[in-house]
């Protein structure tokens, strides 16, 4: 579990730095209408998971959702298989 959070958290970080050059280049108006909240709220669900024991009720659902949301990345070349929900 701890690969897939890490896999996330690396994405988000990776997608945060391209509109951070976005806005960089082209000014903040660039990324009025980014998904920058959107990649902030699933950085935020990684943290939760990786503090999560993993006893916890939750933890089965919030690893579902993570999975999913993996997804999005499956074609970047350390997606792995397993991963899928």
């Amino acid at each position: 579990m701890n690969d897939l959070v890490k896999f996330l958290r690396d994405r988000n970080m990776a997608d945060n730095h391209a509109y951070a050059d976005v806005a960089c280049r082209f000014g903040g108006d660039a990324v009025l209408d980014s998904h920058l909240p959107m990649l902030d709220m699933v950085d935020m669900l990684a943290a939760d998971c990786a503090a999560m024991d993993p006893a916890d009720p939750r933890h089965t659902g919030l690893v579902y959702a993570l999975k999913v949301l993996a997804q999005s990345y499956d074609e970047h070349p350390d997606y792995r298989r397993e991963w899928r929900p």
